[in-house]
């Protein structure tokens, strides 16, 4: 396509450029984790043909040099390709291979851009294409992105979830079904009860993460494997493993492996479900810290700033909001990677760019946020012993505890008395004599009713 002037300082090369010219979109770079994917591929790619005789030793180490050199943090600000680029990620990909090529070169003692010893296409790209190397690239960058943001956010928040759950274990409340009374529980309980919800979103997330483990690197052009050595294929996926501690393996179709998007949404729906729990959890926390004297308040969730430009002294549970917020997010990337996921045709998906930074993007927002939710609000809420129990002793629904002794019939007039009149139920049976004092206290037994079968 003719020559083009490239700036002396930069490190990519022509196909980078015509890329920056022609994708002028949203300002947003590759993440980190997506880089250092692609980077960890490349040094793979280059040790491996290196030993299988395909490059030059001398060429593969100065690869190899230069991928050290920018995982150990350098020559980051190279990768400039908009996320909303060229289908199949082919622009993102030259930037690594140019930007590769010009910094081994240099290390070898050459000038940038001129190829004769170091091409981006013939020896950092050896064996490789687009078509495989993205795919790979962002499952392994969501496998890093997991490992370090949201597996630890996660393990972290089931902690203290469960941690106050035991904290609180004594501690009886109102329950609510449809936002009205319900029979009594226990405040431990319920966070309890959130703590396994995580707990199991944690192991569906780890499942899904295995599948993201299989990789199509070796297919090359189509999933053909076309320009590769037999033994590449699994060479690189196993030096790819012992460099990670993740359980990589080879697909056992590279074409299928190209082609299928199903274990990348697979992953976002996971974290779309984790949202949605998230989200409840937040919302419960918010409703019961609501007040502080018109609302529930049986929590108190930590203050963290001030809540209003004009009332004094409000505070609003703002940790919980932002959570809400990133779960949103999530959901919305969810729908996005479901459409990008359909969108391919035949031997290739050309919208894989718009999966890779949604679904690594995702994962490290609803991580960052997890672990912020457990550390500045879960670890921190204290519970309002007097208000439980007064919603406790208050329920309407304590009524369903006479059901077996006065019937159905007889516990809906109570009911209703204590409804319009204002008595407690207590007051209206002994004042009917329903039962004797001794028994009614037995039956109305606020942590028995809450727990009748023992502990949880």
């Amino acid at each position: 396509m003719g020559p083009l002037p490239i700036a002396e300082p930069c490190y990519y090369g022509i196909q980078t450029a015509r890329a920056l010219d022609n994708f002028a979109i949203s300002g947003i770079k590759p993440l980190p984790h997506y880089v250092d994917a692609g980077i960890l591929i490349k040094k793979a790619a280059a040790l491996v043909n290196a030993e299988l005789g395909c490059i030059p030793i001398d060429v593969s180490m100065a690869i190899a040099a230069a991928c050290d050199e920018v995982l150990e943090g350098h020559w980051r600000d190279q990768f400039v390709v908009d996320v909303y680029q060229a289908g199949a990620g082919t622009s993102h990909h030259m930037n690594l291979n140019e930007v590769l090529a010009n910094r081994a070169l240099e290390l070898v003692g050459d000038r940038k851009g001129e190829y004769h010893r170091i091409s981006p296409n013939d020896h950092v790209n050896y064996g490789q294409s687009t078509n495989d190397v993205i795919p790979t690239a962002i499952r392994l960058g969501a496998l890093l992105s997991w490992r370090s943001h949201l597996a630890p956010a996660l393990q972290d928040l089931e902690q203290q979830l469960r941690r106050q759950g035991q904290q609180w274990g004594d501690i009886v409340t109102s329950g609510r079904t449809h936002l009205q009374d319900a029979v009594p529980v226990r405040m431990g309980d319920g966070f309890a009860a959130y703590a396994h919800v995580i707990y199991e979103h944690h192991q569906r997330l780890s499942r899904a993460a295995e599948e993201l483990c299989v990789l199509g690197i070796g297919g090359s052009a189509a999933g053909t494997g076309m320009n590769t050595h037999p033994q590449y294929r699994e060479r690189v996926v196993e030096v790819l493993a012992q460099w990670t501690g993740l359980p990589l393996r080879p697909a056992i179709n590279l074409m299928a492996a190209m082609q299928s998007m199903a274990p990348l949404g697979a992953f976002s729906s996971a974290l779309r479900n984790l949202a949605l729990d998230v989200t409840k959890i937040a919302n419960d926390l918010r409703l019961m810290d609501s007040g502080p004297n018109t609302g529930l308040k049986e929590l108190q969730l930590p203050p963290v700033q001030p809540g209003s430009s004009i009332m004094p002294g409000k505070y609003n549970p703002v940790i919980a909001e932002m959570t809400n917020m990133v779960c949103f997010q999530v959901v919305g990337i969810d729908t996005a990677i479901a459409f990008a996921s359909q969108a391919g045709q035949l031997q290739l998906n050309v919208m894989m760019p718009l999966i890779a930074y949604n679904l690594i993007h995702s994962i490290e927002i609803l991580g960052n946020a997890l672990m912020t939710f457990s550390q500045k609000c879960v670890q921190g809420i204290t519970v309002r012993r007097d208000r439980c129990q007064f919603y406790a002793e208050s329920t309407l629904s304590l009524i369903t505890a006479l059901n077996p002794h006065l019937g159905y019939l007889n516990c809906a007039a109570i009911a209703q008395e204590s409804l319009s009149t204002g008595k407690t139920l207590r007051q209206i049976v002994l004042e009917r004599g329903l039962m004797a004092e001794s028994k009614l206290d037995e039956v109305l037994d606020l942590a028995g009713l809450s727990r009748p079968h023992g502990a949880v």
